[in-house]
């Protein structure tokens, strides 16, 4: 009897309601991640009602970095291992793939991908591994900030993408989740071109959004068993969170992932624009979440980078102000004395402000776009995000 009120319960609120699935996994022990993944279908209607038998299902995963999984920094192989077991079980073919930060190489793809436990996660799970780096160019008529794209092959010849993402701290949109996480679908280096025709959070963020509306993943994943908080999403520290989160719908996904990381939605730009576009309610009590109490997991004193700058004269200063606005009203990029000079900075920085000096890196600030991919791509975690004194005063009135 209680089974039966639980399936009438469940296809009620599937009619009414975005469903959002929490499943407590406080381990990353392999058995108990698969049975916390096993769960997550089971909350959301089952494999069948996402794949068909025979689908190429893309796992897109976040693998910003060469990170070992201990770090927080990328999704956890033993989360991807499990659902890809999963999908290969119901009859799909699936792929694994991500496009990181810097060059996308074939060479880049195969370290990272040995590097994050991503090759041995395919492996054990019958998966394979993307190494297509093509391209393509594809219109986008119904974004906002993009009306075209440049998206990944690996996504495109996908029948079905699936999200496999990591809640983090970010130094620039406060949170990555499940909708930023469809950001690797667009190649290395235009995501540089992006980040700089997309200087303000606003245009970022709706960057973002239609990145992520054309993408249109039909199941998205949360690992949050371990996030990042602080000065994320690569150099900050792993957080135990407890969860596996998923939805078919990935912005009230972050909605609710949000809430776990004790942040309003109006400070995250992505949330609030997509509040704003009408495809984001504005809160988590307009979402059925199906699993754990999400106020258990709510965690008050999460470290979530406070908003980059004091937009008190609008986002866009005027020109004669706007240099004295962006070295005494923003944050800014420190370079420690971890910086050894290898260039990956240089490199990937979308406005080419930085140089190597006498094996050390050095920014020109004031065409600095606050982007902040300097930090978000050190090996050596040697860059800080730190505050003008002008802004540190200004913060505290």
């Amino acid at each position: 009897m209680c089974n039966l009120w639980y399936s009438i319960n469940k296809i009620f609120w599937e009619a009414v309601y975005i469903l959002i699935s929490l499943e407590e996994c406080r381990t990353y022990e392999y058995q108990k991640v698969k049975e916390a993944v096993l769960k997550t279908f089971e909350n959301l209607g089952g494999v069948e009602k996402y794949i068909k038998k025979g689908d190429k299902v893309l796992l897109k995963t976040n693998l910003v970095m060469r990170k070992k999984p201990e770090e927080a920094a990328t999704t956890h192989p033993f989360v991807v291992q499990a659902i890809a077991e999963v999908l290969v079980n119901y009859g799909a073919e699936v792929q694994i793939g991500d496009s990181p930060g810097g060059p996308f190489s074939e060479m880049l793809l195969k370290s990272i991908y040995k590097y994050t436990g991503m090759a041995d996660a395919a492996e054990k799970s019958g998966a394979s591994l993307n190494i297509d780096t093509t391209s393509s160019k594809v219109k986008n008529p119904n974004g906002v900030k993009l009306k075209s794209l440049t998206i990944t092959n690996m996504v495109l010849k996908a029948d079905k993408v699936i999200s496999v993402g990591k809640l983090k701290s970010h130094s620039m949109t406060r949170m990555t989740g499940a909708a930023k996480n469809m950001y690797g679908a667009v190649p290395g280096t235009t995501k540089a071109e992006y980040h700089f025709n997309c200087q303000d959070g606003e245009s970022f963020a709706n960057c973002l959004i239609d990145i992520c509306s054309y993408v249109n993943p039909v199941l998205s994943f949360l690992d949050a068993v371990t996030g990042m908080e602080g000065n994320g999403p690569t150099a900050g520290t792993p957080r135990d969170i407890g969860l596996i989160m998923a939805s078919d719908n990935p912005f009230e996904l972050d909605l609710a992932a949000a809430k776990i990381i004790n942040a309003q939605p109006k400070e995250i730009p992505l949330l609030k624009c997509a509040i704003e576009r009408g495809i984001c309610p504005k809160s988590t009590d307009e979402i059925k979440i199906i699993g754990c109490d999400i106020n258990k997991f709510t965690i008050k004193d999460f470290k979530v980078p406070e908003n980059h700058g004091i937009h008190f004269i609008g986002g866009n200063p005027p020109k004669f102000l706007e240099n004295f606005v962006k070295l005494h009203m923003y944050p800014r990029p420190v370079f420690t004395q971890r910086c050894v000079g290898c260039g990956i900075c240089a490199e990937s920085c979308p406005a080419k402000i930085i140089t190597i000096k006498n094996k050390k890196a050095h920014a020109d600030l004031k065409k600095c776009i606050r982007c902040y991919c300097c930090q978000e791509l050190c090996p050596q975690k040697a860059v800080n995000i730190e505050k003008p004194v002008i802004l540190k005063i200004l913060s505290k009135l």
